[in-house]
């Protein structure tokens, strides 16, 4: 298939009952490895790739290998811009054919996310491409703060910020961490909370070292897509660092690179096959 525009993505998982895993991406095996397993899981998700893994590529780049990726897959695949740090990445991204942006201004005072938002919305919803938002700034990995736990978003700004936005898609903060390094403390009863207020589906950051049973409990709470990183770089990387300290002669990167195709394959699909179960 060819890559699939993210709003008939939203669609087709909706009318489906899925719940849609944005898995992220850095290089050509990753995505190789990503669209692999979810086309072994028979299930749709994102192939998505940050502002900050951008400077070891370009969005040119990525939609080349990730339209070659799918070429032989069945199953529905967006091309998301995860934590988009400027208009100047989202124009780049959407330029490249991404069909899902993500514009995160959430370090930025509300009425200044509000407005950097709004610019987004306006370029990319000219060329029919949905606009994911972050409000309740997620800090961590990508600001080099490690303190997320206790950030959450304030269900009382939910709705101001949705309709002055037009953004398709809302990214909280409710517990939820980026990294393995810290315990997520996901607060579903604001979850819940926010869902009854927000006319648009929500996003969950930092899915690895969730529960699954977390997960599936959010699902219900108009959960449309939760992000996956960490869990599929650790099959990547562990994969040399195995090979490494078994012969630490290893230098077969052409080897090592198939076998870590394979492991983070077979995350993706472990994954998105438990979150949909």
């Amino acid at each position: 298939m060819k890559i699939v525009n993210g709003f008939d993505l939203m669609k087709y998982a909706g009318n489906h009952g899925y719940m849609l895993p944005a898995f992220n991406t850095t290089n050509m095996e990753m995505t190789y490895a990503i669209a692999k397993g979810l086309n072994m899981a028979g299930l749709p998700g994102y192939i998505q790739i940050s502002s900050n893994n951008l400077r070891l590529s370009n969005p040119d780049v990525i939609a080349c290998l990730t339209s070659d990726a799918l070429k032989n897959s069945d199953v529905p695949v967006g091309l998301h811009l995860d934590h988009g740090k400027s208009y100047e990445d989202v124009k780049a991204c959407v330029n490249a054919g991404f069909t899902s942006i993500m514009i995160d201004a959430s370090h930025l005072p509300f009425e200044e996310n509000i407005k950097e938002v709004q610019r987004a919305v306006r370029y990319c919803h000219f060329y029919g491409i949905p606009v994911e938002a972050e409000l309740g700034a997620l800090r961590g990995k990508e600001e080099d703060i490690v303190n997320e736990a206790d950030c959450k978003t304030d269900p009382d700004m939910v709705l101001d910020f949705v309709e002055q936005t037009g953004c398709d898609l809302l990214a909280v903060s409710v517990g939820n961490v980026h990294g393995l390094d810290i315990e997520p403390k996901v607060d579903l009863p604001l979850l819940k909370t926010i869902s009854e207020i927000s006319p648009v589906p929500l996003v969950m950051h930092g899915g690895s070292g969730i529960p699954f049973d977390v997960v599936k409990e959010a699902r219900k709470y108009n959960l449309l897509k939760i992000n996956y990183g960490s869990d599929l770089r650790k099959a990547f990387v562990s994969t040399f660092g195995k090979a490494y300290e078994a012969n630490h002669n290893t230098a077969s990167v052409i080897e090592l690179s198939m076998e870590a195709v394979e492991n983070v394959s077979k995350k993706a699909a472990e994954l998105v096959t438990i979150i949909n179960s």
